[in-house]
């Protein structure tokens, strides 16, 4: 923790302020404390009440959330958890490798600029809280903090949302501290290699190679990208660019959308549907990876790896491979530490010292 540092040219008896740190927020969706149906009602309503992600009009919609869904719900997504719950530390996956990606974080952060960068995570939805640790860097020192929302592509459902969170925390404080927030980074050829490298060094462990890799995005609705959000061309854009810089033609790669929920059209082809396609159509061994997915999570480990692996082998498929997001895989880590240092331009600069040091 940075000692109290006297304020320039302020009385003597004024208190003491830290300050003089740059904070390093990452932030993710969230996760439940727990699989019981208190601890998954609470986050199940948190994360369904958020505007940005259901906008149907709250009228409609609280009462069906509350009354209905709510009463349901929990029950089966509770289940869901139990099925991939990392019970020795009791938390979710989600929250274990969140917890990696940020130690990793520190680690190179050190590495360049010694202690005067702060490297902590929140989440959206649950615990940690996005106000609880902001409120916290800004007690420990951080008078500029870049909020990093690890989401590759944009939505408004995922890094608008988790912008929202971080602005409403910084209405809470007095004395707020200057803020940056990380962009979108579904073209930058830093994350577009370390996704190309894991598909390699998956493909190169296979006992022979799959007839198609399946690029599986979390999908939002299609009414969504008619009204501007750019989230859509930015999932083509990185299977784009995962293809080019794998040099493949395009028989070899797909675009799908998952977990669909409500009544409405969302964004085709679907994950669980195509993927019976392919299979029908010959394509009987398949690779399945998440790109839009910093972490694996209940979308990953459950819904792919079970609902969706599912459908493809009732449907005639043979054999299929999941392909884990890349997590704190080194690479990754390398390409979010470059675009995090690229975002704290003009705040601070490498430690010489630490730098010879580290030689």
């Amino acid at each position: 923790m940075t000692a109290p540092t006297p304020l320039p040219h302020a009385p003597r008896d004024h208190p003491p302020v830290r300050m003089g740190k740059v904070g390093l927020l990452l932030a993710n969706l969230g996760t439940p404390d727990g699989t019981d149906y208190r601890s998954m009602r609470r986050y199940l309503n948190e994360f369904l009440s958020d505007r940005r992600v259901i906008d149907y009009s709250p009228w409609l919609w609280q009462p069906l959330l509350q009354g209905v869904i709510l009463s349901k719900r929990p029950f089966t997504s509770g289940a869901a958890y139990r099925s991939i719950w990392n019970e020795e530390a009791d938390e979710s996956p989600l929250a274990t490798i969140t917890k990696a990606q940020t130690a990793a974080m520190a680690e190179r952060m050190r590495a360049r600029f010694g202690d005067r960068v702060q490297v902590e995570y929140a989440m959206r939805y649950g615990n940690p809280s996005t106000v609880s640790v902001v409120e916290r860097m800004k007690a420990e020192g951080c008078d500029r903090i870049v909020f990093f929302p690890l989401y590759p592509q944009y939505a408004g459902a995922t890094t608008a949302t988790a912008n929202d969170q971080f602005f409403r925390a910084l209405m809470k404080l007095k004395w707020q501290p200057a803020a940056r927030t990380v962009p979108a980074y579904a073209d930058d050829a830093r994350y577009v290699d370390a996704l190309a490298r894991s598909v390699e060094r998956a493909y190169a462990a296979m006992d022979g190679e799959p007839d198609i890799l399946v690029c599986s995005y979390h999908g939002v609705p299609k009414r969504y990208l008619m009204e501007g959000d750019p989230y859509h061309c930015q999932c083509r854009k990185t299977t784009r660019l995962l293809r080019e810089r794998l040099g493949w033609d395009e028989s070899r790669i797909t675009t799908t959308f998952q977990s669909r929920f409500g009544p409405e059209e969302w964004l085709q082809p679907y994950t669980v549907e195509e993927v019976a396609r392919l299979a029908e159509r010959g394509k009987k061994r398949i690779a399945v990876i998440a790109p839009a997915f910093s972490a694996d999570c209940i979308e990953t480990l459950e819904e792919i790896n079970e609902e969706i692996r599912e459908s493809f082998e009732h449907a005639g498929g043979e054999r299929f491979d999941y392909i884990p997001c890349l997590n704190d895989d080194a690479a990754h880590m390398d390409a979010l530490a470059e675009i995090a240092v690229e975002n704290m331009a003009g705040w601070i600069a490498p430690d010489a010292a630490v730098a010879r040091a580290a030689e």
